[in-house]
């Protein structure tokens, strides 16, 4: 699903890259996957965007982020622009997974077997 804003650029090669991407499993696939496909520069600003948003969205002031990510205000003003659909998605699932992260742990805490 697609959000209004989507823009121009997508192709088939894109198409591609989405699909490759959830191809992944694992938080170690998605990191090999990434160091092949993206420069050291490109993950930092990949991951710099999500922690704007992510503090946007717990309602940081410009300044506050600026201090804590290193962002300039052009690149909070942009990923301000942007909050919408795909980082909702993205924040709802990852706050889904940390609220069962816990009860994961507690069911998997069986005593190692003893030998």
């Amino acid at each position: 699903m697609r959000n209004q804003n989507t823009r121009k650029t997508n192709t088939s090669a894109l198409d591609e890259l989405y699909e490759a991407i959830l191809c992944l499993e694992t938080k170690e696939e998605c990191e090999a996957f990434f160091d092949d496909l993206c420069t050291v520069l490109e993950l930092q600003t990949l991951s710099q965007r999500l922690q704007v948003a992510k503090m946007l969205r717990d309602h940081h002031v410009y300044h506050d982020i600026v201090g804590t990510t290193g962002a300039s205000t052009a690149t909070i003003s942009r990923v301000n622009r942007s909050l919408g659909n795909g980082y909702d998605i993205v924040f709802g699932r990852l706050q889904e997974k940390q609220k069962s992260a816990p009860d994961k742990k507690a069911n998997s805490g069986a005593e190692p077997e003893q030998l």
